[in-house]
């Protein structure tokens, strides 16, 4: 350990003595290999809480026998450029997550080591081809996943299980869309996944770009370092909300308006929309050249005009081909005539005031959000383009009440937005990345899918999401029809059913929640039995007996949430603020010194605490506009906690829970 934290900083110290005087041949040249030198920087940092390698491989049969690999977040080699340590993505780090009894893959030894505050404190050795040596499960792995949990999401590189690993190493060509119950790490491995992608695919990932879309900004805190950490630095990380922000959102929809602005079919009433102001032209062009003129008539261009439309391409890129249409049958017309014009001259003509002014009259400029605008206030243009595909009484719940003057007066809604980057993609096609990894997918509409399936529509992506834990009006019913929204519908589906993060006991009372909720779905099986990690307490007071339990989670190492119903919020801070507990919102970042985190039920996804409070379930399940949605709601709160969860409750619980 020691020699390799030595050749480590061996590495970054050539990095930092490299002159670059002598081998830059401009300025910009200089700016960008300065750049590239400071992320390679930062890539070989030393983090002294986190452990260079976390396993050893001793092979059996390679190229030279007994070969020893010690496998770790990160390449390190000696001075001679023999490696030291391999990265956990490479080739041969595969068996230290796939290799077992029955399947030995040349692997005599398999070491996992411990740590304590990033010192090696101990081993577990694995001899998988002894037939004398009994089968049983990691401690260092048990002990790893229960490690409490202060601070942002760690990675799993240590943890990683084989059918997660198979998930995490599948190709870029492929979309895969990961079904997980709560605790199966299905996030972790879509972050993994992206940092395999770029160890495997760099190059053209460097080109293309990798994104991470989330559901809100605290979980994208809570994640934002487990990707450096495995060293990759460049992947951004944004919301659906971030995608589509060409207005500012000021404003919020009733639920049935924004399910049925969040309905697929409202692209085809956009389209109709966008297609409208297409003019069929009337009158002929004449161009003026010199002496002389050239007459194209109205029923020749209606003809290039009904071709452009019959192609369907984006109506931006159609009004920039019509002018070089005209300016083409112009020039057919100057061959006939003996001329020999070149392309100079076609664009000459495609720039003549003539050519310009038929093509505004004819095939008009559109702004996006100016027609998502005139579409909501506007009923009869709403009506012309959304008969026969949404009702009159589909129309009327879209429509505004109170018309908006102008774009920037307009309070627009997120669903909005939705609609007014879909328009723009009409008018003009949106920039395609290489891979996207999108987490709680369950949750989006379809109009939100196609946002994202715009951003990778020549690239991959990795979905993430579960079902049972659908807790908006338009969440899916299905992975195969997200999927057909995202434009992906031969991506795999994978499903996770093993639980490493919550405690046997907890997702057991949360699952009887399941056959209400989201019949079919296969119940997590937990791998982690924790006697005494279920409390079900009744209480007259439900704010003091909420203090009494955050002060009895925190007597215990690690973090703890307070989970409620957003209209409990409030008075539950006010009650710990009381008793001289602070405590913190969903994520801002824990230490040791403040490990109480405060957290509304509609913000608890994907996030995770040692101990969890539950305030009051009834109230999280009544706060919702429907018992489905309600009971979502609380099998995510239910689902949060990795060593304890005591529920308090004031009157009845929700009969689903027994």
């Amino acid at each position: 350990m020691s020699a390799s934290r030595a050749a480590l900083r061996a590495m970054r110290e050539d990095v930092q003595s490299l002159d670059i005087r002598d081998v830059t041949a401009n300025w910009v040249n200089a700016a960008v290999l300065e750049s590239q030198i400071e992320q390679r920087i930062k890539a070989l940092a030393d983090l002294s809480h986190t452990p260079l390698f976390f396993g050893r491989l001793d092979y059996l049969h390679t190229t030279q026998e007994g070969q020893r690999f010690y496998i770790g977040r990160r390449h390190v080699h000696d001075g001679d450029g023999d490696p030291m340590v391999i990265d956990w993505r490479a080739p041969v780090s595969q068996p230290f997550y796939r290799a077992s009894r029955k399947d030995p893959q040349d692997v005599g030894l398999r070491r996992r080591f411990g740590y304590t505050g990033g010192d090696l404190t101990a081993y577990e050795d694995e001899h998988l081809t002894d037939p004398t040596e009994r089968e049983q499960t990691s401690k260092l792995l048990q002990a790893e996943i229960e490690r409490p949990r202060v601070g942002p999401m760690r990675d799993i590189v240590a943890t990683i299980q084989p059918e997660q690993d198979e998930i995490v190493r599948s190709g870029l060509t492929g979309t895969v869309c990961v079904q997980g119950g709560p605790g199966t790490g299905k996030t972790a491995v879509g972050l993994h996944r992206v940092a395999y992608l770029l160890y495997a695919h760099r190059e053209r990932l460097a080109r293309t770009g990798t994104l991470v879309i989330g559901p809100n900004r605290s979980f994208l805190h809570y994640i934002e370092q487990v990707l450096p950490a495995l060293g990759e630095l460049e992947v951004k990380q944004a919301t659906v909300d971030d995608l589509v922000a060409h207005v500012e959102v000021r404003g919020a929809d009733a639920a049935d308006a924004a399910v049925v602005k969040g309905d697929a079919r409202m692209a085809e009433v956009l389209r109709r929309a966008v297609r409208s102001h297409v003019v069929v032209p009337t009158e002929p062009v004449m161009v003026v050249r010199g002496s002389r003129r050239w007459r194209i008539p109205a029923y020749e261009l209606e003809e290039i005009v009904a071709e452009l439309l019959a192609r369907d391409i984006r109506y931006g890129a159609a009004r920039e081909a019509l002018p070089q249409r005209i300016a083409h049958a112009v020039l057919v017309r100057m061959e006939e005539a003996g001329e020999a014009p070149d392309d100079r001259v076609q664009d000459a003509v495609a720039r003549n005031p003539a050519v310009k002014a038929a093509v505004k009259a004819v095939w008009p400029a559109v702004d996006p959000a100016k027609l998502v605008l005139r579409l909501l206030s506007d009923a009869e243009f709403l009506a012309a383009h959304a008969e026969g595909v949404l009702s009159e009484d589909e129309q009327r719940t879209i429509l505004w009440q109170k018309p908006a003057r102008s774009v920037k007066s307009a309070k627009w809604s997120a669903a909005d937005a939705v609609l007014i980057d879909e328009a723009n993609d009409l008018v003009q096609r949106t920039h395609s990345l290489g891979h996207v990894v999108l987490d709680e997918a369950q949750d989006l509409s379809p109009m939100q899918y196609r946002a994202v399936g715009r951003r990778c529509s020549t690239g991959s992506a990795t979905v993430l999401g579960d079902l049972a834990q659908g807790t908006t009006p338009w969440a899916t019913a299905s992975w195969a029809e997200a999927l057909s929204h995202l434009g992906k519908p031969d991506a795999a589906v994978e499903e996770l059913t093993a639980g490493f993060r919550v405690p046997r006991e907890v997702i057991a009372y949360a699952s009887r929640l399941l056959p209400h909720m989201s019949p079919g779905l296969a119940p997590v099986s937990s791998v982690r039995e924790t006697p005494g990690s279920l409390v079900v307490r009744e209480a007259a007071d439900l704010d003091a007996a909420a203090v009494r339990a955050c002060e009895e989670a925190l007597a215990h190492e690690g973090s703890t949430g307070l989970i409620a119903a957003d209209a409990r919020v409030p008075s539950l801070r006010s009650a710990l603020e009381s008793a001289g507990l602070p405590c913190l919102a969903p994520g801002d970042e824990t230490t040791a010194a403040s490990r109480l985190t405060l957290v509304p039920a509609s913000l608890a996804k994907g996030l995770e605490y040692d101990y969890v409070v539950l305030d009051d379930p009834m109230s999280i399940v009544t706060a919702e506009p429907d018992e489905r949605t309600g009971l979502r709601r609380l099998y995510v709160a239910l689902t949060r906690a990795v060593s304890g969860l005591t529920v308090l409750h004031g009157g009845e619980l929700p009969k689903q829970l027994g």
